[in-house]
Formats: C-alpha cells, structure tokens, sequence
C-alpha cells in the first residue's frame, strides 16, 4: 500500500523569519519545495501603510479554532494558483508593525504642530495674550503723598487722565466684563470696601469695591441709586460687574469730597490732622491741582470777609438739601449723611451731589420710620442720637446730620459738638455749641431746628430749601419788601397781633434805636418826606421798601451810601440790622405762611 505523504507544516514563531516574503521571488527561499512557476508576491499597494500581518494572511488561515498557521505544500493547485506581485525594494516591516513605532510617530506630530502653533502665535495673536497678564499682574507704582509747606496740607497723586485716546490698559489695571479697573485706591471704607479708579465702557468713574459676601447689601445700594438717578445731586450708577470675591460698582466721577474741598480751603490750624485722623476716610483724595479743576482761586472762596458763605458755599449747601429732598419723597432714607459722603464735581457751575447709600432704607408702604432693629448704622460724630439709642429711625435722622454738615461748612470744618471723641456723647446728652455761627442769624435759626434733640421739631428737607439762609439778595430784599406792602393793611389803631407781634421782637430786631446805625445824610434825606419812629420795625420796612422802589430817584450821594441793587443795598442793611430779616420771617411765618404773597417764601416743591 503507497503511503500518503505527511504535508510539511511550519510554524511561525518569530515574525522576522519571514522577512524574505517581501523580497522579489524570495517565496522560494522561505518555502522548501516551491517551484519556479509558483513564486508568491505581495500585491501592489497605492497606500505607503502596509496592513497588518495577520489581515494579509486571513485567506490562508485554514479554522478559526487552529492557532498554528499550516501553509500548505508548494504542489496543491490553491497555492500554484495564486501569486503575489512583485515588491520591488526592502519594505520595514517589522519596524512599522511594533507599537513603539506609532508611539514615536504620534509624538513627533504633536511636537510639529506645537512649533508651528507658537511660531504664529508669537508673530500674530500672541500680543493679546500678554496685554491681557499684564492687566492683571502689573501694579503701578505708587508716589509717597507730599506736605504743602504753606498750608501743611497733604498732596497727593495728580488725577488720571482716563479718555479713550490716553487710557493705557496694559499698565494700569484689569478687564472685569465692560469694566477696566485700576489699582490705584482713592477711598477705603469699612468691612474691606475701597474705591478704586476705573473705566467703564470709555467713561472714567469710581469703582466702589465690596466683598462678595456683601452682595446683600451692593444690590440694596444699587436699587436705591437706580431709584433716585437721573437727579442732578445724586451720584449716578452706570453699571455693576463681578468676579469670583468682589462685586464692583462703577459711579459717576467726582472731584473731592466736600469734606475735602472745606479741608483745602481752610487754614491748617482750622481743620488739624489730627481731626482727619479720627474722621471716615474720604471718598476721594485731593490736591491742589486736583481742586484746582473746580475754578479759579475768586470761584473757590466759600466765605466772605464778615464771615458769611459766599454764593458758592451757599449753592453747596443748598444742593446737598435738594438731594436729601429728593431722597425724602421717594421714601429713602440715607442713615449716614456726612461730609466725606457729599461728593463736589466741577458741573458748569460747581455741584455737590449725595453719595453712598450703602446703609440707606427704603420705606414700604406707608411706613413713616424703621424699627429700632435695622441693620446698619451711621458714622460716629453724624448720627441722630435716636440713631445713637437705637431707637426707631425715620426721615428726622438725615436732617440732623444735614445740620452738622452746614455747621462743618460754614465754620470751615468744625462741629457743633465739639472734636470727634466726645461728639456721640454730647449728641445723646443734647450738649451742642453754635457760637461760631451767631453772628449768622438765619444760619443760627436753622442749624438749631436741625439739631432738635426731638426729631417731630426738625423741619422737612423741603423747607430747609426754602429758608431765608438760601436766599440770594433779590429774595431777600423782595421779601422785605411785601412784608412792608402786607403790614400796611393792618390798622394801627385797632389790636393786631400780627403788628403786636412784629413789634414785640423789635429789640431782638433791631437791638436799639435804628436811627443811630445809619449816616446822618441817610437821616436827613428821609426825614425831608415824612417823620418815622425810630424804634418801630414797620417804620424800618417802610424805609427799605420806599428806597427800594425810587432807587433811581435818590441823589447820587444817597445812592453811593446804600449800594448798588440788590447786593450792595441788602448790605447795607443785613449788616446794620443782621437779626431784621429772620425775625420778620420767623413772624409772617407764624400769620401769614398761607397768604397766596407769600406762598413762594415759605413752599416750595421744586428739587
């Protein structure tokens, strides 16, 4: 019997020993017996990638359960009848199937790609990134504030010019959202609030920064702003932006504080540091060229030679009450009115506006006062003394602290209860001094209502606009005058109390006989028309008003003794007489506050 032979089986064990495969006509070399018609060839590829050896002998697998690879004998017709094609040239095969390989190629890619990204990047885009580390990392230098030699006051960084043509962004701060804000602090308040100088969306303002923490309180603050904007003695808010610890609030720019511009237009010895010392920071710092943007020296004298406030002062004083008037009707109450939170801007003419209203309250409903357990309080030295006991808070509050304002303003920084250690004491024991404004009687007559110890006694914001210490010469002199026109209704010979009135206060008006106060060509020119009474205050009206009215018609010499109209001829008798106005006022007020004459004195509802 002819015995089969037994196929020759080789088994692969290293990959390399098939190396001459892929050699031209090498498929004799690697399988014994194969013959000369039968040589195996790779075939032609497009793809430089060779596919993995085992997809490339998948037809020559013989089961799927067989591990061993057979490859049958070179004389069966499956193997003569298929062929390779020629592969010309020695391809790495086993270099391209090792996992080391890919790896290597994978990283060299990478590497190039990286190169090229940052060659462009550095050439073109790049630049914006680096603007961008500066805004955050960069920190201007700060000047050490210098002493001014004449006054002993401090000067301090000249003002920043923040247009869109000068702004550097890449030295002077960081980008918050639509904000761009600087590192340069102008104020610091409590529970780590600063302000800080900023631009927002190409207009300079003042970036109130608050720990996030105190979020209740910003939106509170804002709500408030919102509230009240748009009037001319109110700062404005232009927008509000966040980041991961504090929220800024971006606020119209202002000058100085009004604290600041009475500090730089007193004498050193009037306002000593030591006083600064124990105040609240101020909202903004100040220095002569900073102040100097405000006017000329003539447009910055608060205060005249016999002590009065000017027009300027008077016009200061007069904004902070229409904003305060103008918070009052829309039921908000601000709780810390002082003068670091009055804030001056040169606006045409120059303007103080009320800032601050971190701690402000707003009345629901028709609630008059808030409990005596409401958050916040004032600062020390400004506070009502219901603010003080803890007592229930209502508009009264702010018109106590608008009186220590215009005592501050008018005594160039003094306070009516003495320096600041001492003052929360005095004010809870009523224990007030307004000595240095007595020679200002409308000044005394007002300041003293404002400090009432019982607040139901304070008059209204809106008739603190209306008294006779905001009025202008004209006002004045007109007031006189229908005071005059009204007292001649009145019939001497029977009672009247508004003539018995008038007459009662005679002595405090006019203090003796008025004749002996006027020059004695004044004297004879009157007296050549009608004979007067010298000690009757309806006599003295009726000089005022006649000389008044015929102004024209006097002799020059007349003329040249009262002054021009209205200015020098309210001098001329506001300095012999400085008690008649008020007290002719505090008695039509009494009688004649609802007579339509007079209904321009005494209401006024425009603030």
């Amino acid at each position: 019997m002819h015995c089969q032979k037994r196929p020759v089986v080789y088994r692969i064990r290293d990959r390399s020993s098939l190396e001459p495969l892929f050699k031209a006509n090498g498929l004799r070399d690697a399988l014994p017996g194969g013959g000369e018609g039968g040589v195996l060839s790779l075939p032609a590829s497009d793809h430089l990638a060779i596919e993995p050896l085992n997809n490339l002998l998948a037809p020559y697998r013989s089961y799927e359960k067989e591990s061993p690879l057979a490859l049958p004998t070179p004389d069966r017709n499956e193997l003569k009848n298929r062929s390779l094609p020629q592969i010309s040239g020695r391809i790495e095969f086993d270099r391209l199937a090792q996992p080391q390989f890919w790896s290597a190629m994978l990283y060299s890619a990478l590497g190039i790609i990286a190169v090229v990204f940052v060659f462009f990047r550095r050439k073109g885009g790049i630049s914006h990134l680096s603007e961008d580390l500066k805004l955050q990392n960069v920190t201007p230098k700060k000047r050490k504030n210098r002493k001014n030699s004449k006054n002993g006051t401090v000067v301090g960084e000249k003002q920043e010019d923040f247009s869109q043509s000068s702004y550097d962004t890449s030295t002077i701060g960081r980008k918050i959202g639509k904000l761009i804000v600087t590192n340069k602090q102008i104020a610091k308040g409590s529970n780590g609030t600063i302000v800080l100088e900023g631009n927002y969306e190409g207009r300079s303002v003042a970036v109130k920064r608050l720990v996030r923490t105190h979020h209740s309180v910003a939106v509170k603050e804002i709500q408030n702003l919102i509230t009240s904007d748009r009037h001319p003695n109110i700062v404005r808010w232009h927008g509000v932006e966040y980041d991961q610890d504090f929220v800024y609030l971006c606020l119209e720019r202002c000058t100085c504080s009004l604290h600041d511009l009475i500090s730089f237009c007193t004498s050193h010895s009037q306002v000593t540091t030591n006083d600064r010392n124990h105040e609240s920071p101020s909202l903004v710092l100040w220095d002569t060229q900073l102040l100097s943007t405000l006017g000329s020296n003539t447009e910055l004298e608060l205060w005249k030679d016999n002590g009065y406030p000017s027009a300027t002062l008077l016009k200061l004083m007069r904004d902070v009450v229409c904003g305060l008037a103008h918070l009052h009707e829309l039921k908000i109450i601000h709780r810390d009115l002082k003068p670091q939170n009055v804030l001056v801007i040169k606006d045409r003419p120059i303007s103080a506006k009320i800032s601050d209203m971190g701690i402000s309250k707003h009345l629901d409903g028709e609630m008059s006062s808030l409990t005596n357990h409401a958050t916040g309080s004032g600062s020390s030295g400004w506070q009502a003394p219901e603010q003080l006991r803890q007592e229930r808070q209502t508009r009264a509050v702010d018109l106590f602290s608008l009186g220590c304002i215009l005592f501050f303003c008018m005594t160039g920084g003094k306070h009516p209860f003495g320096e600041s250690l001492e003052r929360d004491v005095n004010i809870v024991n009523d224990r007030k001094d307004l000595f240095l404004i007595e020679h200002i009687p409308e000044a005394t007559n007002l300041v003293s209502q404002l400090l009432d110890a019982k607040l139901e006694l304070r008059p209204t914001a809106t008739e603190v606009m209306v008294h006779p210490l905001f009025w202008d010469s004209e006002t004045r002199l007109s007031f006189l005058r229908d005071a005059s026109d009204r007292v001649e209704l009145e019939d001497r010979e029977e009672a009247s109390q508004l003539l018995e009135a008038l007459e009662d206060r005679g002595r405090v008006a006019l203090g003796c006989k008025w004749d002996e106060k006027m020059e004695n060509a004044f004297i004879n020119d009157i007296s050549r028309y009608r004979r007067y009474k010298f000690d009757s205050v309806r006599d003295l009206l009726r000089v005022i008003r006649n000389k008044l009215n015929h102004y024209r018609e006097l002799p020059k010499e007349i003329q040249a003794i009262l002054g021009s109209v209205p200015e020098g001829f309210d001098s001329y008798f506001s300095t012999r007489f400085p008690s008649l106005l008020i007290e002719v006022y505090q008695i039509f007020l009494r009688y004649c506050a609802d007579e339509e004459l007079f209904q321009k004195y005494f209401r006024n509802t425009r603030f």
